[in-house]
């Protein structure tokens, strides 16, 4: 019913999709910086979330509305922005919090954050609907061929950025017990959110 001699072509695409730093990647290096590896984790589970989403979005057949009204895409862009810069200024708000003696970075709401940022991420939506259908192959039924696609490509998501969150949550794990550390790798975290938001910023400005 489905064609898996696809697969090998298929998932050398996504590595070379996912090889570029993006907001999912940037995201999971600032939590594991800011939160440790745990909350990389449990962020990592909310960007396995967004991007099944979009995978069931568009094998569904919705992803339609989005190619032919590209301005929602601005618009989640646009709302993806605001949202890193929202990330930005509460993470800053720890650090200096952490300098008082009264740090709180480690809140919580890893998974959800991690939803928001993948959900806001329309290039992960393009993907699915330029990608997917080439890689249809000789299936008998192709909304589960797509299906598989859409499952292999979320898995990768997990482990590839779930490994670069825990990695950099192992610097957190190892300067945890400094308050001065603590506060620069918060830093560290809230500047890249501030980058990531320019940078989507400047797409859409460019686009």
């Amino acid at each position: 019913m489905v064609d898996l001699a696809v697969l090998p072509s298929y998932m050398a695409v996504i590595l070379l999709f996912l090889a570029p730093p993006g907001p999912d990647m940037a995201y999971m290096l600032a939590v594991g910086l800011a939160g440790g590896r745990l909350s990389a984790l449990r962020a990592i589970l909310g960007i396995g979330t967004g991007m099944s989403f979009y995978a069931a979005t568009v094998v569904a057949g919705m992803g339609e509305i989005t190619r032919s009204h590209p301005s929602m895409l601005d618009a989640v862009r646009i709302l993806g922005a605001a949202y890193l810069l929202w990330l930005a200024y509460v993470t800053m708000r720890s650090a200096r919090r952490e300098i008082s003696g009264h740090g709180d970075i480690a809140a919580g709401r890893w998974y959800l954050r991690g939803v928001l940022v993948s959900v806001t991420n329309p290039k992960i939506v393009l993907f699915y609907l330029a990608v997917l259908p080439q890689f249809i192959g000789s299936a008998e039924n192709p909304a589960l061929q797509m299906t598989l696609l859409g499952a292999i490509n979320v898995l990768m998501e997990i482990i590839l950025y779930g490994c670069i969150g825990v990695l950099s949550g192992s610097f957190h794990a190892r300067l945890t017990g400094s308050t001065k550390a603590t506060t620069v790798l918060n830093y560290a975290a809230c500047a890249v959110y501030v980058v990531l938001a320019a940078a989507i910023s400047v797409e859409i400005l460019l686009a």
